[in-house]
């Protein structure tokens, strides 16, 4: 219910944002024969910026819980909101100014818009989302009706008007249904005003089965850039200048967002995809841009374009794979760069305006077929399937699929691995730094897009994900280089240098190598493929160093950006094969220096994330069969394993290398797994256990004929001692849950033997990573201190011990004691325990009875305690 309320008012402040703006640009409209509109340009511009904000994170906020059409409505209008109104604030501003600017200005993403939201709006139809259908087409209209009256007037400002006041009244309507829907209490619903409701199955099924829902937006992102170069080729607008950047660059920084969201849709080739756009975007905002302080247009770099066509053809061919139609669509970015390299001027010239025709045609019918699909049941064919069915066929490739595709290196993470990404920019970033610049332009060449975009944003947002995902020296990599890059190509292709070169650039550049020194050594540790790529780009900083100190010799550039851009081309090559087929095709390697007693090494455990119920049985059917498990608890983190499989619970108990004198102890998830055997037990441990339990108090009870119902067989002399065994029901859902599909589990720490609890799924995989079968990730345990160990085994005689206080402290057990004792009625008030030196005597008593010391007050632990539970037992 809370989750439809969250979702229900996303909805209306989407929509009712729409409205707002809608209204704004209405008066707009209206206003605008008069000599003074009501709104002015500036204010008008900062306004929609403001609502365009608004718009993307109501979308947002609701996608993340599923695919809907509100999701694409609300991210094109405001990407069109927020290119309309910098437009907007560059005429209040003056800087549109000669006759037909503000006309060239604002139609390339008018076209644009007029087409996107129509194709929102023929979709929203179809599904019967009639409301959204409304909106989209009244906007899109609109925008139709404002290109024809910068064109023609006879058509005038009203019709415009008109359209965006549908738009108002629609979501007035809507925000009357909203208020009536909470009012009374969710009785009444206007038609069309409950978009909360609760998704069929089908489509939540076809939402998990990995579909990019954010991809639709990105394709329309490529429509609006490929505009406005296309409408220039057309003839539809006069020039290309700084007007039209709005659109470049809100399309550029739209187009990092929708990324990093594939990253979180599990969409690694579309987010690849989108990264690699947002640096075109990004280059023609900048071509567009210099003319302002430069009279000549600026040259391209022939070299990095003929490697951004190999990596966008790579691309594809493994887009291929998952979908045909998406591999047909990156061709024509192929043929883009290939386009651009042949052209010294790049984005002004008839051969890439002509690609940008046919992108902008491909891109509509690509939105098109992902939107409907995203929507309806019945699919437009795009050919998905048809590679894996014949490569299922095939004895040497087979793809990767199921829950485990994109399984963090460490633990349970929102986002698929970015490493793609990274790898690749890293490539195209190498191969700038064969051009050498010209210090009395420096800007004449187009490389600070290239070097600061993909050698430093999108390496950024690769470290960022990859330290989302537990890779914490990868991360810490990638942002060290998206730095270096920055820096070094603003510093040498801004201008910055002057005629001169800087000695404090070089110490900075120095201390640079330093950190990448320590990444490096790092590596040894990781694979041979990461030392190769850190080591790699020393050369790159070296090349950095000596342009500094204006000592490059001839030919070096080159020769390092060959030797970098190869190593990193293959990294690129080995992540795409590794996350798109089973096996290692193309392998990273194995670390060079393993240290010892590392559990980890190159073996991958399954990670499944706790708030998923389907993992929990995942990891009952691992059990089961004979499998040991991570999981945590109440307390910290435990090694698990069915006691029903002996050779499971003798594998757990040989994973730690555990002496004879640590048994493991029992779980169970109920008293009632135990009622068979009630009149086995005293009535006073039975009533303490009821008690007591759930909660992370472990008893230590007499090992008797009750054991024989459980099941355990040949796993019993792994569990206890002879004499006593330690039990306990914990205090978690999640593992309560776990052990009613199991049965009983033998329970130890997850650590080796005299080492610190594991107290986050991280660290059991550090530390056990190839001795246990899958870990059950949920983040920091709830607790940092262990289970109080309880002695029970004199309960009936009035006393109890404790080999350990844990979180649980002893006044808390002894009261619950007493109270049990009052029940009845054995020993007065107060003679629930012995005195502090009795219990010390008896403590003392069962340590050299043991055989062994005796312990501290504070520790009130015996090596042999017939149970270490879910921790380290020995702490002496």
């Amino acid at each position: 219910m809370a989750d439809r309320k969250a979702e229900s008012l996303h909805s209306s402040i989407g929509l009712l944002g729409i409205s707002a703006g809608s209204l704004l640009l209405a008066v707009n409209f209206y206003s605008s024969p008069r000599a003074a509109p009501l709104i002015p340009s500036t204010a008008l511009g900062v306004l929609l910026l403001v609502l365009s904000s608004l718009l993307a994170y109501a979308g947002i906020r609701r996608s993340l819980r599923n695919a809907s059409l509100f999701l694409s409505l609300c991210l094109t209008i405001s990407v069109f909101w927020c290119g309309y109104g910098v437009v907007f604030i560059l005429g209040g501003q003056g800087l549109l100014n000669d006759t037909g600017d503000f006309r060239n200005a604002l139609v390339p993403g008018l076209v644009t818009f007029t087409l996107a939201l129509l194709i929102i709006a023929v979709v929203g139809f179809l599904c019967r989302e009639v409301i959204l259908a409304l909106i989209a087409s009244a906007v899109s209209l609109a925008s139709a009706h404002e290109v024809a009256m910068h064109y023609s007037t006879a058509f005038g400002s009203s019709a415009v008007a008109c359209n965006y006041m549908i738009v108002c009244l629609v979501g007035g309507y809507f925000a009357l249904g909203r208020i009536l829907y909470f009012l009374t209490k969710e009785k009444i619903a206007l038609p069309g005003t409950d978009l909360a409701k609760k998704k069929t199955h089908e489509q939540i099924q076809s939402i998990s089965g990995g579909i990019n829902c954010f991809a639709v937006t990105g394709l329309i992102l490529n429509m609006l850039s490929a505009s406005v170069f296309g409408c220039r080729l057309l003839g539809v607008t006069g020039k290309l200048f700084i007007g039209q950047v709005p659109w470049l660059w809100a399309a550029g920084i739209y187009q990092i967002g929708i990324c990093i969201l594939s990253y979180r849709a599990m969409d690694v080739l579309m987010a690849t995809f989108f990264g690699f756009t947002s640096i075109l975007k990004f280059a023609g905002g900048y071509c567009l841009l210099y003319p302002v302080w430069q009279p000549e247009e600026p040259s391209f770099p022939t070299p990095f374009l003929v490697v951004f066509s190999i990596l966008f053809a790579v691309l594809a061919l493994f887009l291929t794979l998952k979908s045909p139609a998406d591999g047909l669509y990156l061709l024509f970015y192929v043929a883009y760069c290939i386009a651009l390299a042949c052209s010294p001027k790049g984005f002004f010239e008839g051969g890439p305006q002509g690609v940008d025709v046919a992108i902008f045609v491909s891109s509509a019918l690509m939105t098109l077929i992902h939107l409907y699909n995203v929507r309806a049941s019945a699919k437009i064919p795009t050919g998905k399937g048809a590679v894996k069915a014949l490569l299922d066929h095939s004895s040497l490739l087979k793809l990767h699929e199921g829950a485990d595709l994109h399984a963090p290196y460490l633990g349970y993470s929102r986002y698929a691995d970015a490493e793609v990404l990274g790898y690749a920019c890293s490539v195209l970033a190498s191969f700038t730094i064969t051009m050498t610049g010209d210090p009395q332009a420096p800007l004449a060449t187009v490389v600070i897009p290239w070097v600061v975009v993909a050698g430093g944003i999108l390496k950024l947002l690769g470290g960022s994900v990859a330290f989302a995902r537990g890779k914490t020296l990868e991360s810490s990599a990638f942002i060290l280089y998206a730095v270096m890059w920055i820096i070094w190509g603003l510093t040498r292709y801004g201008g910055l240098y002057g005629t001169t070169r800087s000695f404090h650039a070089a110490v900075g550049i120095i201390a640079f190598m330093l950190f990448n020194v320590f990444i490096v050594f790092c590596t040894l540790f990781l694979n041979i493929a990461w030392f190769f790529y850190s080591i790699t780009f020393l050369l790159i900083a070296v090349s950095f160093l000596l342009d500094s100190i204006h000592a490059l010799p001839a030919g070096y550039d080159i020769a390092a950006t060959l030797i970098f851009g190869l190593v990193s081309f293959y990294c690129f090559l080995s992540a795409l094969c590794n996350s798109t087929f089973e096996g290692s095709c193309l392998p990273m390697g194995r670390p060079i220096v393993q240290l010892g007693g590392v559990g980890g090494g190159m073996t991958k455990c399954l990670h499944l994330p706790a708030r998923k119920a389907s993992s929990v049985k995942r990891i009952a059917d691992i059990l089961k069969n004979g499998g040991t498990c991570g999981i945590p608890t109440d307390t910290v983190y435990v090694l698990v394993a069915a006691c029903n499989r002996p050779d499971a619970v003798e594998k757990a108990h040989q994973s730690k290398r555990q002496a004879q004198d640590r048994p493991m102890s029992l779980w169970i998830s109920s008293l009632k797994q135990l009622e068979p055997a009630k009149h086995l037990f005293t009535p006073l441990l039975w009533d303490f256990m009821e008690a007591a339990w759930p909660s992370p108090i472990s008893l230590v009870v007499p090992r008797g004929e009750w054991v024989d119902f459980l099941g355990m067989k040949d796993s019993a002399k792994y569990v206890g001692t002879p004499q006593s065994i330690a039990i306990r029901i914990p205090d978690c859902s999640v593992t309560t849950h776990l052990i009613d599909l199991v049965g009983p589990i033998a329970v130890t720490s997850a650590n080796p033997t005299g080492e610190a609890d594991t107290t986050h799924h991280n660290q059991v995989y550090a530390k056990l990573g190839d001795k246990v079968d899958a870990v059950l990730c949920d983040g920091p345990s709830p607790e940092n201190i262990a289970s109080t160990v309880v002695d029970c085994t004199k309960i009936d005689s009035g006393n109890i011990g404790f080999f350990r206080v844990g979180i649980i402290p002893k006044s808390q057990v002894l009261q619950i004691l007493e109270q049990v004792q009052k029940k009845h009625a054995l020993v007065p008030s107060g003679g629930t325990c012995t005195t502090k030196g009795q219990e010390e005597q008896l403590d003392h008593s069962r340590a050299v009875h043991n055989g062994v010391g005796k312990a501290t007050s504070e520790e009130m632990v015996l090596v042999q305690c017939p149970g270490d539970g879910c921790e380290n037992h020995t702490r002496l």
